[in-house]
């Protein structure tokens, strides 16, 4: 399949601001917890904020480049890029000093500039001493950026640097993390949890350059994969043959025909939460591909033999914790009633059946069709977004999880 790849729509990417305070290495763990909630982190650190924590950890820890100064990576004009794809800003520890130039208006270093060229949602958490904080000049720079529209958390207070006590600690990480879920809009409710997505159609070969495959592009499968990153899951991808994609944050296993789907599947399903079996597999298999051509006055026919049902075979193992949600493509108009047959005979907690008469749905960024469940009225989806299906997915698989505690 070609073409440019697939792009998801934005909503995970944050930068990452660290100024020059002994609370930098503090922003470790935010860095981490950030991750572990689906966000892609790049982080921008000051250059005086390097002898707090230096770039080769910040480097490993966001496996990302890390760069201080405008004028590495020049051609990329990296400050203008940064700005342009991240969805939050969040400086922490933001220092009196850069309080100070973001609220004038400075752009003296890669993070400023950055800050003073991006549009996108911006976050500073204060820590510095308590007569800094105190300062009526850091008090009016304050004011100024809540008038701008920045959300400047108040700092906790408690035990600073040596003996100094009072306010202006670095605030505990969950209680930033709740700000920046309100920010993005986004709840990690599958962090912790392996969520396995497969995607695309498979093709069972017929010989080295022939083989049986299907029109699906991928676009739901990855669509769903998207928002279970989005909601802090480790993510794997099953994908067969897809619309070219990236997808970052997500383990990605590579097949070609509906056997080694289902080893992969089956390995992978051992120790995971959910499996959504969204990929197109091919119900039948040529009985024996040739490792060679076959040739045109050679080719008789072909006989084939059924693939097995990944789902229900996988579904006819599942532990009470786990969750499945299953696929599928009909052409005729009694979906609810062939549904439901195959929601029971696969033992899914949901499947999602879409009409593809026509042509409809595969290869398409529109879907219609039902989600059904076991115990649950179904939903409808007429004409809507692979997205918005994926989001609602995610959120029945989230709430089944919960109930199973």
């Amino acid at each position: 399949m070609n073409g440019a790849p697939i792009t998801f729509p934005r909503g995970r990417e944050v930068v990452l601001g660290v100024s020059a305070g002994i609370a930098a290495y503090k922003s470790c763990e935010l860095l981490r917890r950030l991750q572990d909630q689906g966000f892609l982190v790049t982080v921008v650190p000051t250059l005086s904020s390097l002898n707090f924590v230096g770039k080769a950890t910040w480097e490993a820890l966001s496996g990302r480049p890390v760069s201080t100064s405008v004028w590495e990576n020049a051609d990329s004009v990296s400050h203008v890029s940064l700005a342009d794809k991240c969805d939050l800003i969040i400086v922490a520890p933001a220092t009196a000093d850069v309080i100070s130039r973001i609220a004038h208006g400075r752009a003296d270093d890669l993070l400023t500039t950055t800050v003073l060229a991006s549009a996108a949602p911006k976050l500073i958490v204060p820590a510095m001493h308590p007569q800094m904080w105190l300062n009526p000049a850091t008090q009016d720079n304050v004011a100024t950026l809540r008038v701008r529209g920045f959300i400047v958390m108040e700092p906790e207070t408690g035990r600073l640097t040596g003996k100094d006590s009072g306010i202006g600690r670095f605030p505990e990480t969950p209680k930033i993390l709740s700000v920046v879920q309100s920010i993005a809009k986004t709840a990690p409710t599958l962090e912790g949890k392996k969520v396995i997505v497969s995607a695309g159609g498979t093709r069972e070969p017929i010989d080295a350059v022939r083989f049986i495959g299907n029109r699906s592009s991928g676009r739901q499968g990855l669509a769903i994969a998207y928002e279970a990153l989005r909601a802090g899951a480790d993510v794997t991808v099953v994908s067969a043959a897809t619309d070219p994609f990236e997808l970052e944050g997500a383990h990605i296993i590579q097949v070609e025909s509906a056997e080694q789907m289902k080893q992969a599947i089956e390995a992978e399903f051992i120790d995971a939460d959910v499996l959504v079996m969204s990929a197109a597999v091919a119900d039948f298999r040529v009985e024996e591909s040739s490792i060679g051509k076959i040739k045109k006055e050679a080719f008789s026919g072909l006989k084939l033999v059924r693939n097995d049902d990944i789902v229900a075979a996988v579904g006819a193992k599942k532990l009470p914790h786990q969750v499945i949600v299953a696929f599928a493509a009909e052409t005729a108009s009694n979906l609810a009633e062939l549904g439901e047959k195959k929601l029971r005979a696969k033992n899914a907690d949901f499947l999602y059946v879409n009409d593809v008469s026509g042509g409809a749905v595969f290869g398409q960024e529109i879907t219609s069709g039902l989600l059904l469940s076991m115990d649950g009225a179904p939903k409808v989806f007429h004409n809507v977004s692979k997205h918005d299906v994926a989001q609602e997915i995610v959120h029945s698989v989230s709430s089944r999880l919960e109930s199973h505690g």
